[in-house]
């Protein structure tokens, strides 16, 4: 028998569509440039070289222009410096102190050539100059560098979501918070500061660290929610979850995601090799996974949890200080006591209700 289907309307489809899908269906369309110039024939020479490519607003002036961008925000904006009323400069460093616009990169196009009037430009915020007489050349590959440049951010921004996102998934398997994965992030960043890595390492710890226990998502619920001890099948079943998170976060050519998957993978290993899953020790367990370890611990003595009251700040130190070179590198121990007024600063700010 031959099977007959109904064919589907847009209507249909849209109703059936998840409207983030719609919306990002919508964001498919060509960029949208606002071009603000006081003289109509500049607006007709810019308007002739980019609307082949993208979708164009105009305003003749600085009010009408921050009234477009505040009614709907455009990708790029190549704005006249020279205005009568509000400069260009002006518009800028408005656009530049509101938080909802500060992300829209501005593009100067003036005839002001000199270092000094460039310089003023960048010192507003602006992200590059083209000179009058305008090149379409020059216009068009300056936009598109830009335009670019706001994808890639849109995508990394995107990228850290997804992985924020994909983080706390496990606290939906765990009795963890969602703070605590905060608190123990921000204090391994504090930590890796504090030995001396790079703001930018520290700071992708900073992303990584939240899917340290990503792999209790394959752990059963009776295991993880077991409110008293776990006998010893049990407990090799728990301990499958660094293996777990690896083999999730496996074969990514994300640096990202990379580091995420050695922080699953190692962070219950210990300074003494007794530690599982490899049961490696010292310095061949990876720094993040070493610093993830001690902030983990850190925060889980100091916080309240079902099972057992807050540790004080000074006895989760001690305890900590008895298993440095055992269960802990001792460098990360004593960078977590040298900056430790700024941990407890830190997480103050994320505190259990």
């Amino acid at each position: 028998m031959t099977s007959t289907t109904t064919p589907t309307s847009a209507s249909d489809q849209d109703a059936l569509s998840p409207p983030s899908i719609l919306a990002s269906l919508s964001k498919r369309l060509p960029p949208r440039i606002l071009i603000v110039d006081d003289e109509p024939f500049n607006l007709k020479v810019l308007k002739k070289i980019l609307q082949d490519d993208y979708r164009l607003s105009f305003a003749k002036n600085g009010p009408d222009a921050l009234e477009l961008v505040a009614k709907d925000q455009p990708d790029l904006i190549l704005l006249d410096v020279m205005m009568p009323g509000m400069t260009g400069l002006e518009v800028c460093k408005q656009l530049k102190a509101d938080p909802s616009t500060q992300a829209i990169p501005v593009i100067f196009v003036t005839a002001l050539s000199d270092e000094t009037d460039e310089a003023a430009g960048f010192a507003c915020g602006a992200v590059d100059y083209i000179s009058k007489p305008v090149s379409p050349a020059i216009v068009k590959a300056r936009t598109r560098t830009q335009l670019s440049l706001v994808r890639a951010e849109d995508l990394h921004r995107t990228h850290l979501e997804l992985i924020q996102r994909l983080g706390r998934a496990a606290e939906f398997k765990d009795n963890e918070t969602g703070l605590h994965v905060l608190r123990m992030s921000h204090t391994s960043r504090r930590l890796a500061l504090q030995l001396g890595f790079s703001a930018e390492f520290a700071n992708d710890l900073l992303n990584a660290a939240p899917m340290h226990d990503i792999g209790k998502i394959g752990i059963p619920d009776y295991i993880l929610l077991k409110p008293g001890r776990l006998d010893q099948a049990e407990l090799q079943l728990m301990r499958q979850h660094p293996q777990i998170g690896a083999e999730i976060l496996d074969r990514s050519s994300s640096t990202l995601i990379q580091l995420a998957r050695s922080v699953a993978l190692y962070h219950h290993e210990r300074w003494d090799g007794s530690g599982y899953p490899a049961g490696i020790s010292g310095e061949a367990i990876p720094i993040e996974a070493r610093i993830v370890a001690v902030a983990d611990v850190y925060d889980a003595l100091t916080n309240k949890r079902p099972y057992k009251e807050a540790w004080s700040v000074e006895a989760a130190i001690a305890e900590i200080e008895t298993q440095s070179g055992k269960h802990f590198d001792p460098q990360v121990v004593e960078a977590l006591k040298t900056c430790l007024p700024d941990i407890i600063a830190l997480n103050a700010q994320w505190q259990e209700l």
